[in-house]
């Protein structure tokens, strides 16, 4: 472990960023990677979630979604205005996206170094066993130990759900990259966590994609403006076109209430 990088007791010291209702970790890319990695090597049975814009416009809608982002171990902030967000509002800011595009790759090659174990769960058929194709080419010393699609509802049906189970508890991964869209992917997650036999458990939407190759990352400078939803919605108009353009227009007014909340005097007691 680098002397620069937190152990898994230090990351859990680090003080958390409240905003939005949740508490996020300030933790640069490379950090992030490194106390995953060092929680995955401890088999702590750890939740990784990455909120982004439609993430929080979710958790501010549905009470219970809010519970479980806020119970899981790590949580990272993906979306720039949530970055932009924490520096304006709380004057502390988050020191940059942990998205789970990036850290699907960056936990590979880490993984392959560790010798950590991984399984690939989620995506459209087919998908899940090319990302595991795309890494085991970049990184020959990885330990992919389990790869599977569950069909559409599977969530509903308790003979999909407990294939996942089964497999996780066959493989034993040390990290298990679990991407079938949000929230579906956290309640998922956090309802049957306690069931799998695993180390961490991260919820990455469409990182399998991003690693088999069928979706493409927008450029540099579009994610580092925020304008990677634009990008992704170009690609898959039809189904991202409302959520971006209408659904996600809440986010404006959740931060204007977050920052009038900000403002308001601290009630003083009285001797």
């Amino acid at each position: 472990m680098s002397l620069l990088s937190p152990s898994p007791s230090e990351s859990a010291q680090v003080s958390t960023v409240a905003l939005f209702g949740l508490e996020f970790q300030p933790l640069a890319f490379d950090a992030a990677v490194e106390a995953i990695a060092a929680a995955a090597q401890q088999r702590e049975r750890a939740l990784v979630i990455t909120p982004n814009v439609d993430h929080i416009v979710t958790v501010q809608q549905r009470p219970e979604v809010r519970q479980i982002y806020r119970s899981a171990r790590f949580v990272f902030a993906d979306g720039m205005p949530v970055i932009w967000a924490s520096r304006f509002i709380r004057g502390k800011a988050l020191p940059g996206r942990v998205t789970g595009a990036d850290l699907l790759p960056a936990l590979c090659a880490r993984a392959a170094v560790r010798g950590l174990s991984v399984a690939f769960v989620g995506g459209q058929p087919g998908i899940a066993q090319r990302a595991a194709e795309v890494m085991c080419v970049r990184h020959p010393a990885l330990k992919v130990v389990g790869v599977h699609c569950p069909p559409f509802g599977f969530e509903a049906d308790p003979r999909q759900t407990q294939e996942i189970i089964d497999l996780c508890r066959a493989t034993r991964p040390d990290l298990l990259f679990f991407g079938v869209g949000a929230p579906k992917q956290e309640i998922w997650s956090h309802t049957h966590l306690s069931q799998l036999d695993v180390g961490v458990v991260l919820c990455i939407g469409a990182a399998l994609d991003f690693a088999a190759g069928t979706l493409q990352r927008a450029p540099r400078w579009m994610q580092r403006s925020g304008l990677e939803w634009l990008w992704r919605m170009a690609q898959d108009p039809r189904r991202l076109l409302k959520r971006y353009l209408v659904r996600d227009t809440a986010f404006l007014g959740i931060a204007m209430r977050e920052i009038l909340a900000g403002l308001r005097p601290t009630p003083q007691r009285k001797p």
